[in-house]
């Protein structure tokens, strides 16, 4: 997992300020109706990549369409929201996020901090237990 670590950091630049144009022009691509495809934000399809696009199809569908939902919301404001992505490990999935609104002052954010199995584990309950 701290691979796909590297990743979310990848996914996180494609939130910053330089380079989220890029995500708004291909926020369709995540409107209500089509799957999370994590591969929209990588120019290179890499091994790598493609482990991250499997685990992500393993989660459970209602945390793919939740990750779905947020980033398609976060492109759509205006001006578009920005999103951090983090992992950390856990014994099932979990999804806890934050929206630090904007202000005066600064400009707010979107957390999102996903817990899970290694890819590799295999849940308890996939074992017959």
């Amino acid at each position: 997992m701290p691979a796909f670590q590297t990743l979310l950091s990848e996914i996180n630049d494609g939130f910053g300020k330089e380079q989220i144009a890029d995500l708004i022009a291909r926020r369709e691509a995540f409107a209500p109706g089509c799957a999370l495809d994590v591969k929209q934000f990588f120019k290179e399809q890499s091994k790598l990549v493609k482990a991250l696009d499997k685990y992500v199809k393993q989660m459970p569908a209602s945390f793919r369409e939740m990750l779905r939902a947020i980033i398609y919301h976060a492109l759509s404001a205006k001006p578009a929201t920005r999103i951090t992505f983090a992992w950390a490990p856990g014994y099932d999935y979990e999804l806890t996020m934050w929206d630090a609104p904007d202000t005066k002052a600064t400009k707010g954010g979107i957390t999102v901090l996903i817990r899970s199995r290694y890819p590799s584990d295999a849940h308890p309950l996939s074992r017959g237990g």
